[in-house]
């Protein structure tokens, strides 16, 4: 587990060269792009910048020191050291007595990847006022969009909050796939973005997957559920994978609603991902359990019309949304 924020912690964004820093948390695309920041400003100005990457889990003793010697450097010198949650006796021991004395000349950055191990090491840099950029994990929905939101903001794009909605809804809760996505918007699209630019590039993902057609037909919103199903039936998408995210997405309600009742935690108790317990409580609102029972008795009836038991399995699936929807607004 990551260690936990303190007032002393500064963003991954903020992260900047000084002769010992720390880099901490679990989020390994946050802690890449720090360490990329440190090497990128060392290398401001054409400098040409000898980097040394060391692993303090397989760590030899005086590696540390011989790396950070500026007497080994022409230009300018960057030391990365990886895996420090995996730090050994020798490096512990080495990197305590580097940070009684850094060196000015030689930045040295400590990459810690959440845990206990080294913790006297983490103690020890953080009352020597080393700077420590924090690198948490990013699980939660919410956390997922409040990073694409900061993906924009650092590139001074400006973009509509539903767009962001709708390209982490497209792409999920993969930090890495979702900063692909934004560059890829922001390195296809001039101007403002809209939702407009995010179905153009991702449309097939946002408005024609089954999960989109259960996050319409949850909320009650009929028309745009139906429009969704017509679309991906037009497109080729079978409706059984269309009935299953919409009874996956039911049966999720179902086990949240009876965790609150149970005082469960869905996450812990039931195996939930975080924004997959945040986003069903919020659905939830507009549920109550008589209706949630009725809406999964119409979906399992749909499943067994569209495979076999009946003709027209794209009229059953679209009757079961217009019934989901309708028992949605009560």
């Amino acid at each position: 587990m990551a260690a936990a924020r303190t007032s002393s912690d500064r963003p991954w964004h903020a992260a900047a060269p000084a002769p010992l820093v720390l880099v901490s948390g679990t989020e390994q695309l946050l802690a890449s792009r720090a360490v990329e920041r440190i090497g990128g400003a060392l290398r401001r100005g054409g400098a040409t910048v000898a980097t040394t990457v060391l692993d303090a889990g397989s760590y030899s003793k005086g590696a540390l020191i011989a790396a950070a010697s500026p007497s080994l450097f022409d230009d300018p010198g960057l030391v990365v050291v990886e895996g420090a949650e995996r730090m050994n006796d020798e490096f512990l021991a080495d990197a305590l007595a580097y940070a009684a004395s850094p060196d000015p000349d030689v930045t040295v950055v400590i990459r810690h990847g959440g845990g206990v191990r080294g913790k006297k090491l983490l103690d020890t840099l953080k009352k020597g006022d080393v700077p420590v950029y924090s690198c948490p994990a990013i699980k939660k929905d919410a956390d997922v969009v409040e990073f694409a939101m900061g993906e924009f903001a650092r590139a001074s794009r400006p973009i509509a909050a539903r767009a962001v909605r709708a390209l982490v809804d497209a792409i999920g809760s993969d930090v890495a796939e979702v900063a692909a996505a934004c560059r890829q918007l922001m390195n296809d699209v001039d101007g403002s973005l809209t939702e407009e630019h995010v179905a153009r590039y991702y449309g097939t993902r946002v408005n024609a997957t089954g999960f989109a057609v259960a996050d319409a037909a949850i909320a009650g919103k009929t028309g745009e559920a139906l429009a969704l199903v017509r679309h991906a039936v037009a497109t080729g998408t079978d409706p059984v994978p269309l009935v299953a995210a919409i009874a996956s997405k039911l049966r999720t309600l179902a086990k949240v609603g009876a965790a609150r009742g149970r005082r469960l935690d869905p996450v812990k108790d039931l195996g939930l991902a975080p924004w997959q317990a945040d986003r069903a409580k919020k659905d939830l609102r507009m549920w109550d359990a008589d209706r949630l029972a009725k809406a999964i008795e119409a979906i399992a009836t749909a499943d067994a019309e569209i495979k076999g038991a009946s003709r027209a399995p794209h009229f059953a699936l679209e009757r079961a949304v217009r019934v989901v929807a309708d028992l949605a607004r009560g």
